[in-house]
């Protein structure tokens, strides 16, 4: 059987982040970074690798029921609102898992600094390191609870969060309400941004009829999102 609540505390190692990678994020073509943004993201990565504390969780619950009027589902008697083309990729699972997943403190306030200090490329780079640490992490959490649901002949989906495809951020608080003590530590302020900075939280669909896109930008309308220039492997 399943573990339905498994927790990850990675290394650094563990997510083989490179400069390549993180160049390719910022826009570079292989070979057509200058040196010293090379040397900046080599050191950034170093210091990441030092200071983050890169965990991530998931906790699988029962679907109570769908509303499909209300591109709604409700799991422990919190009701999501989490719209059409969210609500369509999950309707069809039996379980959802609630997810959550941190890069730690430290990359967000490196960030904070650099750009306070005046070196605004550090403050962004430090500040893409940070969200390309947590995705990576996300996607290796993900693969694990594949992994365990393929040998109990179920499917995942992909992964989805609030504030996205029309899904309100400030469901945030109901999602946290069914993960008050998150092995993370991440706490929300009032307005349902998640601190640390460099954390993201969400669901997976899990069943025998759902599916894993290898790639959903095209369902999704957000055309400002940063990640709808990457395709993540």
């Amino acid at each position: 059987m399943y573990m339905t609540n498994s927790r990850f505390q990675f290394d650094f190692a563990d997510l083989k982040l490179n400069v390549a990678r993180i160049e390719s994020f910022i826009g570079y073509k292989k070979g057509e970074a200058y040196e010293p943004v090379t040397e900046l993201i080599r050191d950034v990565l170093e210091e990441a690798g030092e200071i983050c504390d890169v965990r991530a969780e998931y906790n699988i619950f029962p679907v109570n029921r769908f509303n499909n009027s209300q591109k709604s589902l409700e799991i422990k008697g919190q009701v999501f609102y989490v719209q059409k083309i969210i609500f369509r990729e999950l309707k069809k699972a039996e379980l959802i898992a609630v997810f959550l997943c941190t890069a730690g403190k430290e990359i967000g306030i490196r960030s904070r600094n650099a750009m306070k200090d005046g070196d605004p490329l550090k403050g962004y780079i430090c500040d893409v390191v940070g969200s390309e640490i947590v995705e990576t992490a996300a996607d290796i959490m993900q693969n694990a609870l594949e992994t365990a649901m393929s040998a109990e002949g179920k499917r995942i989906t992909n992964r989805y969060s609030p504030g996205y495809c029309g899904w309100d951020v400030v469901e945030q608080h109901k999602l946290f309400r069914i993960m008050p003590h998150n092995f993370c530590s991440i706490r929300l302020t009032p307005s349902a941004l998640m601190d640390p900075i460099k954390s993201v939280s969400g669901f997976i669909g899990i069943g025998e009829n759902v599916k894993r896109l290898p790639y959903t930008c095209n369902i999704c309308d957000m055309k400002e999102c940063i990640y709808r220039r990457v395709k993540r492997k």
